[in-house]
């Protein structure tokens, strides 16, 4: 097996001096969790896995240098780059990705912007991954494709090679449905198709987990079950996976020379003090304004703290020359400025500032040897940041305080959870911060660092992948019930070579697909043409079963002459003959459930009630997908209780909800029509639950297809109604 790994970064940053390529490593909790995990691989007696990174090396190549970069990066790193231009990075990467969705996903909708060339070359380089990527992807890779910017490129892949098992994990929040739907609708459609198209979507909270699923059923139509989505054609599964970090690596830092240094001479700086540190990445997402105004109203509450504690702040350079991160930079400056010349004094700086990258060495001493974190982004996907100080500390004394708007807030739940929007909690969280005895400290930092140990970036990595494998033999299991390539072609010969055949084909979802409006899933001329070279094939009778009334069908296929079922089996129609019940029916119980129906098509916009002669049908496809959810469960309940002392069948099917009288159904009216003659030949294709009935009485060698991915009594499977109509022009030409 060998794992494919796709981000928008390889881990390093590929430099160009003078004709020279060097490497320089580049840096992010994505590529150092993932460098952790395959780092693991490579030192396991066990697990013996093959892996190649493919990603942009960070500049772009002269196109002389190109083939020398990539020879030494498969070499020297098991890498493969791909070449971006410069103008072609600049929309996609400081526009879509960091204009559109990293604003929007963090819930910044002030922020984003719109722009349409933007949207062109976010699909673009998508294009462009997918294109430098089959060169060299395998059928039995295991492809694991990481973050927002790369969102349309499982769909991409399925399309050009399906055989591929692709895993995406986002490494950013999901917005809420109602923040999601500002995207444009085209966008946000062609997000969420792009990200189906893995086997398997990864988010690091159930919040965001449960966010994603539920635009997947408001925007794409697609409820789930615990996580997994049945497209129709296929079964995808979303769910949580918390990223961890290399617990050991932070534990075991105070051991490194280097790092002791750096303690003892943060120490003689310091002398005593109680640090605070605050650390993080330039981005308005990180909530460092409010954690300063936090700060400056602890110390002009705390007058008896002055003198005694200082923040260490330190602020990652990122992404410069983007306008907003510019002026979040200007306002830092400031308020730093502010609240060191209110508080400070010549023998004391409240807040010790820096504009830095810090390497690991310093970064970690900072971590051991403060006193307090302070991490309070406004929304964060994980923060990494949170789990490390925690692991650093050896001895267990130290306070984290934590925005709730960070992932990791749901595994640290023993830290001070605060809300980074009132300077008024972070105020009082450093107080009691400042306050808290080391015994309490020591208790709060063992069940952090246990559970961190636990579940660290291998677990992350290696569970994900775990669910990964689970779904390929899910897919296999279905996969074996679809119709082969051989088996079709038996199935095509026993046609050809039978005396005498029947067929039974449901209507909607089989032959035409779904529609908001019933009416409008009328068949089309190819429908009924094909229709047709069927019902004049020799000894050949077709019989379309279908859920709708005998005046629709008769409307629809009257031309044709063939044999028709009507709802779900209580009338039929043969050949030449009128249509006829197939037992005695009453209706006098529909008078007593209309008023109820009639009630739900009130509390549900959209929906509408179709009467036919012996049953009653509460459609629900055009509504709001999660309210039309709720009304129908509500229904069912409802009519349960009503129709618990009459001889009723309620049955749900797809968004729609079916009342008739019980001992009908297509089974029955099948073998009304299987017992009048001998049949050397039967086939029945259909995509409902409905059509079960009918699969359950047919003779052994019968040909059996359910229309769509699930369990059936079916022996085979179909993706989808247009493989129904491609394998019914094979039969006849």
């Amino acid at each position: 097996m060998r794992l494919f790994i796709v981000s928008n970064r390889l881990p390093f940053t590929v430099t160009e001096k003078e004709g020279k390529i060097g490497f320089e490593r580049s840096a992010g909790g994505l590529i150092t969790g993932i460098s952790d995990y395959l780092n693991s691989l490579k030192d396991s007696s066990f697990t013996k896995i093959e892996y190649i990174w493919t990603g942009w090396p960070g500049v772009a190549i002269s196109k002389n240098l190109q083939d020398e970069v990539k020879q030494r990066c498969l070499s020297e790193f098991s890498a493969y780059p791909i070449f971006i231009s410069h103008k072609n990075m600049e929309n996609f990467y400081h526009g879509f990705c960091n204009k559109t969705i990293w604003p929007l996903f963090h819930c910044f909708p002030a922020n984003t912007v719109y722009d349409e060339d933007f949207w062109d070359s976010y699909k673009q380089i998508n294009e462009d991954f997918l294109e430098a990527i089959v060169n060299i992807l395998k059928p039995d890779d295991i492809l694991w494709i990481h973050d927002y910017h790369l969102m349309l490129l499982p769909k991409l892949v399925r399309e050009r090679m399906p055989e591929v098992t692709t895993g995406f994990f986002l490494h950013i929040p999901f917005p809420p449905y109602d923040i999601f739907r500002l995207l444009p609708n085209a966008w946000r459609i062609e997000i969420l198709e792009g990200l189906l198209g893995a086997d398997l979507i990864g988010f690091h909270t159930i919040e965001y987990t449960q966010n994603f699923l539920r635009c997947v059923l408001r925007i794409m139509g697609h409820d789930n079950n615990i996580g997994e989505i049945n497209t129709g054609d296929r079964i995808l599964k979303a769910d949580t996976f918390p990223m961890g970090i290399n617990f050991e690596k932070f534990f075991a830092a105070q051991d490194n020379i280097q790092i002791q240094d750096e303690i003892e001479s943060l120490k003689k700086h310091f002398g005593g003090i109680k640090t605070i540190l605050s650390v993080d990445r330039l981005d308005y997402t990180k909530g460092i304004l409010n954690r300063l105004e936090g700060y400056e109203l602890f110390l002009e509450k705390n007058p008896n703290w002055h003198k005694k504690v200082a923040m260490l702040l330190i602020v990652v350079p990122s992404r410069i020359g983007v306008e907003s991160y510019a002026k979040t930079k200007n306002k830092i400056d400031e308020i730093v400025g502010k609240i060191n010349g209110r508080f400070g004094d010549i023998g004391w700086t409240p807040i010790q500032y820096q504009y830095k990258n810090l390497p690991f060495e310093q970064l970690t001493a900072l971590y051991i040897l403060s006193d307090i974190a302070l991490i309070t982004p406004l929304r964060d996907g994980m923060n990494l940041i949170a789990k490390e100080y925690v692991s650093t500390k050896r001895d267990k004394k130290g306070v984290l305080i934590l925005s709730e708007m960070a992932g990791a807030a749901k595994e640290l739940a023993e830290a001070i959870i605060i809300n980074p929007n009132h300077k008024g909690e972070i105020a009082r969280a450093l107080e009691e911060a400042v306050e808290m005895s080391c015994q309490e400290q020591v208790r709060r930092n063992e069940i952090m660092q246990k559970r961190l140990s636990d579940y660290n970036v291998i677990r992350w990595a290696g569970d994900f992948i775990q669910e990964l494998m689970d779904m390929i033999e899910k897919r296999k299991r279905f996969a074996v019930k679809l119709l082969s390539f051989s088996e079709e072609q038996v199935l095509l010969r026993d046609f050809k070579n039978a005396q005498s055949r029947i067929i039974f084909l449901d209507y909607d979802g089989t032959l035409m697909p779904f529609t908001k409006e019933p009416q409008d899933a009328k068949p089309n001329e190819k429908i009924i043409e094909l229709l047709k070279l069927i019902n004049e094939y020799p000894q050949t009778k077709i019989i379309i079963t279908s859920g709708r009334d005998k005046e629709t069908l008769t409307n629809w296929f009257e031309r044709l002459n063939i044999w028709l079922i009507a709802e779900h089996g209580v009338w039929i129609k043969e050949k030449d003959l009128s249509w006829q019940l197939t037992k005695q029916l009453s209706n006098d119980w529909k008078p007593r459930l209309l008023p109820l129906l009639k009630m739900y098509v009130d509390r549900l916009p959209c929906s509408f009630i179709e009467e036919k002669e012996f049953s009653l049908v509460w459609h629900y496809r055009a509504s709001d997908p999660e309210l039309g959810s709720l009304r129908a469960k509500e229904l069912m309940d409802d009519l349960t209780s009503l129709t618990a002392n009459i001889d009723l069948q309620i049955l749900p099917g797809s968004k729609v909800i079916e009342i008739r009288n019980s001992g009908i159904n297509k089974g029955v009216a099948a073998s009304y029509l299987l017992a009048k003659d001998e049949y050397d030949f039967v086939l029945a294709i259909g995509d409902d639950w409905t059509d079960e009935d009918l699969f359950k009485v047919l003779p052994q060698k019968a040909y059996s297809v359910k229309v769509g991915i699930g369990s059936s009594y079916a022996r085979y499977n179909l993706r989808n109604y247009k493989e129904v109509v491609k394998l019914l022009k094979e039969m006849v030409e």
